[in-house]
Parts: structure tokens; sequence; C-alpha cells
């Protein structure tokens, strides 16, 4: 398994917008095989802040998710455009 966490702040009064992006995305992800889990977040004390919490079966699912017509729509269509900042971090579950 491979975990993304991503964690973004947007700028000034984007939050509905981003919200909208963030609900339609985690629906078209959630049905890839290889999601196991897709988690969007809006911080309580921040507003502007906005965090992923996504996991996949392996890299080649984590890709293919990167790949999809929905990830080009949502995210470099959308999120992209409305992002002041963003960071990103791949994990790997500790055995």
């Amino acid at each position: 398994m491979i975990v993304l966490i991503v964690h973004m702040t947007i700028q000034p009064g984007k939050q509905e917008e981003c919200i909208r992006i963030l609900r339609e995305l985690t629906a078209e992800t959630l049905k890839e095989p290889g999601c196991v889990q897709y988690v969007t977040h809006q911080s309580t004390e921040n507003p502007l802040s906005f965090a992923f919490y996504e996991s996949y079966a392996d890299q080649a699912a984590l890709d293919a998710h990167r790949a999809s017509p929905h990830y080009a729509r949502y995210i470099r269509g959308g999120i992209d455009a409305l992002c002041d900042s963003r960071t990103r971090e791949l994990f790997v579950p500790l055995r």
C-alpha cells in the first residue's frame, strides 16, 4: 500500500469552489479499482487550508489515478488554479 498526504492553501474566496471540486473528485476517485481510501478535509482553524489523505493498493494504482481523466479535470483543470501553496508527501506502512 502507498499513502499520499497533500496539504494545500487556497486563495481567499475560493473555498466553496474548492469544496465542490473536492467532493466531485472524491466520488470519482473512490470508483478506481486500486483506490483504498480517499478522504479530503478542511481545517477548522483556517478555512483556506485543506488536506487529502489518499491510499492506494500500490504505486501503479496511484499512477493510474494521476493519469485518469477526472484527475486532469479536477486537479489540473480546477484545484491547481485555486492553490496558493501545496505540499505532497508519499508514505508506506511500517511493518
